[in-house]
């Protein structure tokens, strides 16, 4: 896919700063990053040695003049990070970003705030760093708010790029990092008002080429979506490894909404409610049916401001057959979901099936990884987040179109995931819990005129199926006392016989049942 799309601004560049004095520091503190590296979250490469590490770009991050000592030292790093597998062949090469902190007075209690254990990288101790405490500085306000005060006007600092929208930004806000579970990081600047509160989402792992969740905040921002948080400003590099090809994208900074609520907690209290009343079951319904509206509207939204396209029948059965290997490759890594092997396969070869038999999709950009933990409820609506799509995959394969069914089915699961995650004392209300919700989430997406997601079972079954089996190996990798979750939905696709699905005819309170416009194209 071309990057006709990428936004363009002028830069002012900045003038060079001393960066390559501070190699002596990166590599002094290399050999404590093997070690931190793989214990973080947003790491890749679990359960692989690290072979070598090579500091690829070094740019420091100035900070107010005399204030070095009290401030310490930020550099921006971009990392080349080489691990070995197993099973031999080619090494598997990633590039990390981070936001190196150094300060010779030790922690904790840096700055005025406490850095989470898990964030201090270590102290180095020979050289003539010795001494020197290093750490992760996304997690010290007096180090991210250099970062925030550059992202305010278009410039350029050695390899780095800043852009912005021209949006008022609380350029003096202290950051704190958000406690949402995610893949990258997440820092908070609200040291001002609502309208000027922001967040930047930094990116972990980068690769060339411009990143979904910026590209298409970008689309929805021209089409003017009220849907997502507003998009501010960015900031991108060349890396040197890929010097031909686009800037890869760090950072991006979009509006904080700090009345709103995060869609799984919010999910999850009202769970709770139903130890105490099973009559509730439907007492989060009305906003599954709103939140499928807001899907929809994005959906809608990014189908006008994007190219869509249409998988004929080849097409088709290559996602089937690419489900179905994913499927094997999947029972590898976790054995247990071995048993339902074949009769997951068969939900595949369905899918197949319907393509031979007429089934056309249209694809276009999709969220890609949307789940309860990607949505906000404001008291505007609900709002989606985080347009990156699923981290394991790589840049071009998550800015190819995809069939919309594939978001649909991803909060689909998460209906189910709230309901085991609750751990309610009667499995059964569990269970129509999450049905209510599936059946209301369906509903308001077609109340929007989008097509029903239930009008094809066989393809909504396919990508639910497909997600479920992602999420074992996910789990089995991250949270392996949460893989039970995906196993057992595993379960209930192979062993429960598949009927054909009517019309939804659910609505909120007050409301008319919707009507659908069915969009899969027939043309050959």
């Amino acid at each position: 896919m071309s990057d006709t799309s990428r936004p363009r601004a002028v830069t002012t560049p900045v003038p060079p700063t001393p960066a390559a004095g501070y190699r002596p520091l990166v590599e002094a503190a290399l050999p404590l990053l093997r070690d931190w590296l793989p214990r973080q979250r947003w790491f890749a490469g679990k359960g692989h040695p690290i072979t070598t590490i090579t500091p690829l770009a070094i740019t420091l991050l100035p900070g107010p003049t005399g204030l070095a000592r009290a401030t310490g030292t930020l550099l921006h790093l971009l990392l080349r990070v080489e691990q070995r597998h197993s099973g031999g062949g080619a090494p598997v090469v990633d590039v990390y970003q981070l936001l190196l902190g150094a300060h010779p007075d030790g922690l904790p209690g840096l700055h005025g705030a406490a850095v989470p254990k898990d964030a201090v990288i270590g102290r180095i101790t020979s050289g003539p760093h010795d001494g020197l405490v290093t750490y992760d500085a996304a997690y010290d306000p007096a180090l991210t708010r250099r970062l925030l005060a550059l992202l305010t006007a278009p410039q350029r600092l050695g390899p780095l790029r800043f852009l912005t929208l021209g949006a008022r930004l609380p350029a003096a806000a202290p950051g704190r990092v958000s406690t949402a579970e995610q893949s990258n990081t997440s820092i908070i600047y609200d040291g001002g008002s609502a309208a000027e509160a922001a967040i930047l989402k930094l990116f972990r792992r980068v690769s060339p080429g411009l990143n979904p969740d910026l590209e298409l905040s970008l689309a929805l921002g021209r089409a003017g979506s009220s849907r997502i948080p507003a998009p501010l400003a960015w900031f991108e590099s060349e890396l040197p490894d890929a010097a031909d090809e686009a800037p890869a994208t760090l950072g991006v900074l979009t509006h904080f909404l700090r009345d709103a609520e995060d869609g799984w907690e919010l999910a999850l209290r009202q769970i709770h409610l139903l130890d105490a009343d099973p009559a509730r079951v439907g007492n989060f319904a009305a906003e599954s049916f709103l939140l499928g509206r807001a899907t929809a509207d994005v959906h809608l939204a990014l189908a006008r401001s994007l190219p869509v396209t249409v998988l004929r029948r080849a097409e088709v059965e290559s996602m089937a057959e690419t489900m179905a290997l994913r499927l094997d490759a999947a029972c590898l890594a976790v054995p247990a979901l071995g048993k339902h092997r074949e009769a997951l396969r068969q939900i595949f070869r369905d899918l197949a099936a319907a393509a031979r038999d007429g089934l056309r999709l249209r694809a276009q950009r999709v969220h890609g990884d949307l789940h309860l933990g990607q949505v906000l409820r404001s008291p505007r609506g609900w709002v989606l987040l985080d347009f990156e799509g699923e981290p394991a995959k790589s840049l071009e394969e998550r800015r190819q179109p995809q069939p919309a069914v594939r978001d649909v089915a991803g909060i689909l699961r998460s209906f189910d995931y709230a309901a085991a995650h609750a751990r309610l004392a009667d499995p059964a209300a569990a269970a129509a819990w999450s049905a209510r919700n599936r059946e209301a989430f369906c509903a308001g997406y077609a109340a929007t005129g989008a097509e029903d997601p239930t009008l094809d079972p066989v393809l909504l079954r396919a990508f639910e199926t497909d997600k479920a089996v992602y999420e074992v190996v996910y789990e089995a990798r991250h949270r392996p006392d949460w893989v039970v979750i995906p196993l057992a939905a595993c379960a209930r696709l192979a062993t429960t016989p598949l009927t054909p699905t009517a019309h939804s005819t659910w609505a909120a309170p007050g409301s008319t049942p919707p009507t659908s416009t069915r969009h899969t194209s027939t043309e050959a």
